[in-house]
């Protein structure tokens, strides 16, 4: 017997082969306190039996005795006769108590140590028992049913500290996902996904009728006054640059005089076209952005070239380094926003799981149909469960059986059954004193 400290300070006995050392082999028990406690309740149980089994033979000499030796009246033969009947009992309930554990006296007499014995023909007993009465479709459906999970779970939920608990749980639960995640695994994933997902998909005759709504509503105007409005304003900080640029185009054989004066020219025509364009909304030219954009975003879902080109362009985009490492650097981005709020019991994402959570308790709690929908749902999972992997889950049993230690096996077993066995012997005793002294009164009452 091995004794080592436990969690809490809980001693356990691990109970090994004699002679052995180290820790128990595989399939071995471990004896607890309370095991401890409970062989000591049987050892007091056998002293009991064996001992009220003493009395009834002494009572019986001296039965006997006083029948026999001492002249005793009529008495001392129902007295006898009732405790030769107890040792019987007591003997006989003694000898199928002893059976399931062990050899009475050692001896190989058959159907005896049937624990040890038949341990695995057990264990696969006990696995098809389980599994035809607790696993069984009808059973597991006919037992949620009963439970009326769908409103349980929905009262349950409606509790604001259910709710938060649920919350923290899920919050842990993510954090935990994404830390043991890795992100290179991960970026590579969403990047080939995402490149994957852009290149099957034809965004042209999207981008065109995203661009005819906006030009039907007028939408792309403020942008046109934004352009122009920065164009006037970088006209007017660079005139010097515009003029630098027209005279640098200039032929060599003309005179400078004639190429600053055209320069300045080109940049108050140019000038004065930008203030007129930024400050007419009816302007010609605006009208002919709208024009182009309207005629564009045709060719964007109808015309076959046009949309072929924005196709090439994509895949262009898409294929460059650049892109795809920001398509792979999202996904850290969007784990750091993810974990930030699952850590912060008031961040924007927690609060609405949590006033999710309630709002679905509160209706299942009182929704009938949505109820039987829940319900219907963990019925149906459960029962796939333990219909498609009953034979895995009765393995578990069996295989656990077949590894436990035969004489271990009896030793925890009688541990915790053996005190109530040994009562067997107890009511063996008993019944068989007054099983015999009935007997011997009718038939001495026969032959009288």
């Amino acid at each position: 017997m091995q004794t080592k400290p436990a969690t809490g300070g809980r001693q356990e006995h691990h109970v090994k082969e004699p002679g052995t050392a180290g820790p128990p082999a595989r399939g071995a028990f471990v004896f607890n306190e309370a095991d401890e406690e409970r062989r000591r309740g049987v050892r007091r149980m056998k002293a009991t039996a064996t001992g009220l089994l003493i009395v009834v033979a002494v009572i019986y000499v001296l039965a006997k005795c006083a029948q026999q030796a001492w002249g005793a009246g009529g008495w001392a033969g129902y007295v006898a006769a009732a405790a030769e009947a107890g040792m019987v009992g007591a003997l006989a309930d003694w000898f199928a108590v002893t059976a399931l554990f062990r050899r009475p006296l050692g001896l190989p007499i058959p159907h005896t140590a049937i624990i040890p014995t038949k341990k695995d023909q057990l264990g696969v007993s006990l696995g098809e028992f389980v599994g035809e009465n607790f696993l069984s479709a009808d059973v597991v459906r006919a037992r949620l049913h009963a439970l009326g999970i769908g409103g349980r779970l929905g009262a349950w939920l409606a509790e604001p500290e259910h709710a938060d608990r649920v919350t923290a749980e899920l919050s842990t639960a993510l954090r935990g996902a994404l830390t043991v995640l890795r992100d290179s695994d991960v970026q590579a994933v969403v990047g080939e996904a995402i490149t994957r997902r852009a290149e099957a998909a034809e965004i042209a005759p999207g981008i065109g009728k995203t661009l005819e709504r906006v030009v039907a509503d007028g939408g792309h105007r403020r942008a046109v006054d934004l352009i122009c409005a920065k164009a006037h304003d970088w006209l007017v900080t660079h005139g010097d640059s515009v003029m630098d640029a027209v005279q640098g185009g200039a032929p060599g054989w003309t005179p400078r005089f004639v190429d600053r004066k055209i320069g300045d020219r080109v940049y108050k025509e140019l000038l004065r076209f930008v203030t007129e364009m930024r400050d007419m909304p009816g302007h010609p030219a605006r009208g002919a952005v709208d024009r182009f954009l309207t005629d564009f975003a045709a060719d964007l879902q109808s015309d076959t070239e046009t949309r072929a080109r924005v196709e090439r362009l994509k895949s262009e985009i898409l294929a460059r380094g650049e892109v795809q490492d920001v398509i792979a650097s999202a996904w850290t981005a969007v784990r750091s926003m993810i974990i930030s709020a699952a850590e912060d019991e008031r961040s924007e994402l927690r609060l609405r799981v949590r006033s999710s959570l309630m709002s679905l308790g509160a209706r299942l709690a009182t929704d009938g149909r949505l109820q039987s929908k829940v319900e219907g749902w963990i019925e149906g999972a459960l029962v796939y469960v333990v219909t498609t992997y009953r034979r895995e889950i009765t393995s578990l049993i069996t295989d656990t059986v077949a590894a436990w230690d035969a004489e271990h096996t009896s030793r925890k077993i009688e541990a915790h059954i053996g005190r109530d066995l040994q009562f067997i012997r107890i009511n063996g005793t008993v019944v068989g004193a007054l099983a015999g002294l009935l007997i011997y009164t009718v038939s001495h009452s026969l032959g009288g």
